[in-house]
């Protein structure tokens, strides 16, 4: 039997191998998705027990993001230049690193939602990983603006001095009211990377944004997916503002992540409804 799995840990969270196995099976593949709960020491080892033609693939979630970036054989330009992995492919026994988290970002703003990044005005919430992949991605996309907030506002000035390679002017601020109140009044799309929010988070219970500050006229996307509704969404919606939820990447990367694996088109309704279903569950 072929294997496939999401690589991390902890992994009691995550609904991957819910709607990767229902893509599978709509494809009568005959492969199992795993989750492979590994810890920073046994990684190294790990990788050596899927060096082997049953191994298709795995995506990678925190913390192995970065690390795994010098356990695979080859990585992608645009995995080298977020420096980071969410997808390997076993490509003849050569692994292969690939990111999809900002292509699937773009691709469920564009499919999902008909947003155009070009010429537009963004906030990213977030100095982390995702956001690395999310802005990355949106300068590729032709975006005019970005400012990055962050609560350690060093955080957010590396990685606007690494994305300015890019091209792109980028504004690092410190997350907090006083500083959010300029940028929200001439943005586009604010998209928040943090775990604030989060169900079983550090701060279930707040929006990294004060309410009252939260502008009608911007998309609001929360990439935390659990709970599907956050603080952020709720209080965009109070203020009728469009927003997007996370478990739309989610699923977008992950549908990324299966045409690579399988090199068929991924059935992106049954996964977003196996998704949803596991994530109620």
């Amino acid at each position: 039997m072929k294997r496939i799995g999401i690589l991390g840990y902890p992994l009691s969270h995550s609904i991957s191998p819910e709607f990767q196995q229902a893509a599978l099976d709509h494809h009568e593949i005959k492969a199992t998705f795993h989750r492979w709960e590994v810890t920073a020491d046994d990684l190294n080892s790990f990788f050596e027990t899927i060096r082997d033609s049953n191994f298709i693939g795995a995506s990678v979630t925190i913390p192995y993001k970065e690390k795994c970036l010098d356990l695979v054989d080859e990585i992608t330009e645009s995995a080298r230049l977020i420096g980071a992995i969410n997808c390997i492919v076993n490509r003849d026994n050569v692994l292969v690193g690939h990111n999809t988290d900002g292509s699937g970002f773009i691709r469920a703003l564009k499919t999902k939602y008909g947003f155009e990044p070009s010429g537009k005005k963004v906030l990213i919430i977030g100095a982390g990983g995702a956001a690395k992949a999310i802005a990355y991605s949106l300068i590729q996309e032709g975006i005019s603006q970005l400012t990055i907030a962050n609560r350690t506002i060093t955080r957010a000035e590396e990685l606007a001095q690494r994305l300015e390679r890019n091209g792109l002017k980028i504004n690092s601020i410190k997350l907090d009211k006083q500083t959010l109140v300029a940028p929200l009044s001439n943005v586009d799309l604010i998209v928040n990377t943090t775990s604030i929010g989060m169900k079983n988070g550090p701060d279930p219970q707040h929006s990294p944004i004060p309410p009252d500050l939260i502008p009608q006229n911007a998309i609001i996307n929360d990439i935390v997916y659990n709970p599907i509704e956050t603080p952020l969404i709720k209080a965009a919606k109070l203020k009728q503002a469009p927003t997007i939820g996370g478990l739309d990447m989610l699923v977008y990367q992950g549908v990324e992540a299966f045409e690579l694996w399988t090199k068929t088109l991924a059935p992106e309704t049954i996964m977003y409804d196996a998704a949803q279903k596991a994530l109620r569950s």
